[in-house]
């Protein structure tokens, strides 16, 4: 019979040539531009319109990538990738990722892999113990902070209206957040049937922090106006400044006024994870959830983001629903994830997480952390001395944002010839009404002296301006 994949000398030949690339990839990273100069479509227009009718050799697709696929890549995995908040594949993640995809399980009922469904409560069980949340939470791993969170908001909705898995969702459901919050929260509200106009945006004070006051004060306005709050969602570390809202004391009005309390800690929960950070996380507790993703800070391949629940019951309520041809015997140690979320199958995420906390350690991957917010800190300090920048808002994690004093304009070129030059890449967001540019570090293969280059690459563009 013909042999239909490669043969085990194939996949070792050509396996070892891309990892080897991999490999040198990693090592000489520093000399690509860390974002591509193109035009929208180049890339498409280099390729063939049509696929193959016969396999191309192995040696030329590698090839081609690097030819043709490369020049467009922005590069997240440089140490010099400042923009939205930069992530980093470690050694340990990317190894992790190659065997997860080797075996290519999926690992929606325990019986269609127990090895995926238990180092998934396994590893979950040590991130919970690491961010300081008590043993009752249920963990489990999506793709990003935007499915955790829908999942969360869908529970809430599930909680408040008992006969929406029946009947559809009654109207009146209102859903409060700050307005630092990420688009996720809204986007739920829309994929949830809740809509946006039923959701409250919380204002916050001079430290970018949702006003427990004014959140107060919204629900009971709504309840006079006949509506029906019932989910709250704060933020330990907003991705416009890296703000914590307070969530022990949004925590008490959640309980008090019997609303689900999602707490979005997708960037800071790893720096809540340090002992001199866990005040971040004071009160959540006794929060019904929490997003953090690994993905973004804790060195893990994207995709993984981590979930927990302290109510998985209404996860049950909200998404379980099993076919016939999914039936199983049931076992109290039994998990079937697939209860627990919209999706039937997942791949085998754990297993990179497994690896990398693993290879790292709590210890290690703190120190790791530390280090990007002093750094971080003593960046925002030269920006606050130099003559014609000023930062825009409190570094509170690894993020410093700032702008030229010129005004909005220079602020966007200052940020477009730095990223241009391919040094480095940073991003922009609006804040108080002006554009302000964003230096996120994150990356573990960042060290001070690519901060630093970073740091000269702004002042020579600033000067300029």
């Amino acid at each position: 019979m013909e042999q239909q994949d490669w043969s085990p000398s194939d996949l070792r030949r050509h396996g070892g040539a891309a990892l080897d690339w991999v490999v040198r990839y990693l090592e000489t990273i520093r000399d690509f531009p860390v974002a591509p100069k193109m035009s929208p479509g180049a890339l498409a227009d280099a390729l063939p319109q049509e696929a193959p009718l016969d396999g191309d050799a192995p040696e030329s697709v590698l090839a081609d990538f690097e030819k043709i696929i490369l020049p467009a890549v922005n590069h997240w995995n440089h140490p010099r990738f400042h923009a939205y908040f930069s992530v980093s594949a470690s050694g340990p993640g990317i190894i992790g990722e190659l065997l997860s995809a080797a075996l290519n399980v999926n690992g929606m009922l325990w019986m269609s892999c127990p090895a995926a469904v238990e180092l998934e409560m396994v590893v979950m069980n040590w991130l919970r113990q690491w961010l300081g949340l008590p043993p009752e939470f249920f963990g489990m791993i999506h793709d990003t902070a935007s499915v955790s969170t829908l999942h969360a908001i869908g529970a809430a909705r599930a909680a408040a209206d008992p006969g929406l898995r029946e009947n559809g969702a009654s109207p009146g459901l209102v859903l409060y957040t700050s307005e630092h919050a990420h688009s996720s929260v809204e986007k739920s509200a829309m994929a949830l049937g809740i809509g946006r106009k039923n959701v409250r945006k919380i204002g916050v004070d001079a430290a970018y922090r949702m006003r427990p006051d004014l959140l107060e004060a919204a629900i009971r306005e709504d309840r006079r106006a006949g509506k029906r709050p019932f989910c709250v969602v704060s933020t330990v570390g907003t991705t416009s400044v890296t703000s914590v809202d307070p969530v022990a004391d949004i925590q008490r009005i959640a309980s008090r006024e019997g609303l689900w309390h999602h707490i979005d800690a997708a960037y800071g929960g790893a720096a809540a994870m340090l002992e001199e950070n866990r005040w971040m996380l004071e009160g959540a507790a006794q929060a019904d959830s929490l997003v953090m993703n690994p993905h973004k800070w804790l060195f893990t391949p994207i995709d993984c983001s981590a979930f927990f629940c302290r109510r998985p019951e209404m996860l049950r309520e909200a998404y379980s629903l099993t076919p016939p041809y999914l039936a199983s015997q049931e076992d109290p140690r039994a998990v079937h994830l697939m209860d627990y979320r919209i999706a039937l199958g997942s791949r085998f995420r754990a297993l990179k997480l497994w690896f990398v906390m693993r290879c790292f350690g709590y210890r290690r991957v703190c120190a790791i952390i530390r280090q990007h917010i002093g750094w971080a800190k003593e960046l925002a300090a030269e920006i606050g001395a130099h003559p014609r920048l000023e930062v825009a808002a409190p570094v509170v994690m690894s993020l410093v944002c700032f702008r030229h004093k010129a005004g909005d304009e220079a602020t966007r070129r200052l940020m477009q010839q730095v990223n241009d030059s391919g040094t480095a890449f940073l991003s922009g967001n609006v804040l108080d009404g002006r554009f302000v540019a964003r230096i996120a570090i994150g990356n573990i293969k960042t060290t001070r002296e690519d901060v630093q280059t970073t740091w000269a690459a702004v002042k020579r563009f600033a000067d300029e301006l």
